[in-house]
């Protein structure tokens, strides 16, 4: 399916493409959001139930819906599922969106530096171009708990400007964690690419 926003259901840059989410994708990354939930707003384990829950209630009918608030993509290198993400708390009056981004777990370990580098630049440029340049918006965010030093280093270095911390503001593995804000506009994205 496509979402009705858009020109087009795939997006390619080099061997990467995203393409509006996949229903064979779901369990594959309900795996991976359960392995990671330190890093991600989910407070529990979630089952095939849920997942499945998800995806025909919220995901199915975002693709026909005028305000969707969500817009999600699989994420492939060469034809093979690495990761999702797409953009979330859609305002379409306030031409704004927040980024969604989840690898893969084991390309997402710190060990992988240039493997996530590279998979997660990708993701920003091709996020970006379907904001910017299909969907008008105006702005991206982002929020990432400030446990994740090569996650923030790759928004800096692809446009993202840190905008704000909230201090103390989750709690994991014991103690508490800042999380940082971070935003790029379509002005700076437009004189970047241009």
């Amino acid at each position: 399916m496509k979402y009705i926003h858009l020109q087009q259901q795939s997006y390619i840059q080099g061997p990467y493409r995203v393409t509006s989410i996949r229903e064979q994708d779901m369990l594959a990354i309900k795996q991976w959001r359960n392995e990671q939930i330190d890093v991600l707003r989910q407070s529990q384990l979630l089952t095939n139930e849920d997942q499945m829950l998800y995806f025909s209630h919220i995901i199915m009918p975002s693709f026909t819906d005028q305000a969707t608030r969500i817009m999600l993509f699989s994420f492939l290198l060469n034809e093979e599922l690495i990761g999702y993400g797409g953009l979330t708390n859609l305002d379409w009056i306030n031409k704004r969106a927040e980024i969604s981004y989840l690898l893969k777990t084991e390309r997402s370990r710190e060990a992988n530096t240039d493997q996530y580098t590279a998979d997660f630049s990708a993701f920003l440029s091709l996020i970006q171009k379907i904001a910017f340049d299909d969907l008008e918006l105006n702005r991206l965010y982002t929020e990432t708990f400030d446990i994740r030093p090569l996650h923030i280093q790759i928004l800096q270095n692809n446009g993202f400007l840190l905008e704000g911390r909230m201090k103390e503001h989750v709690f994991i593995h014991g103690r508490f964690v800042d999380s940082l804000l971070h935003g790029c506009i379509k002005e700076y994205y437009e004189h970047v690419e241009g």
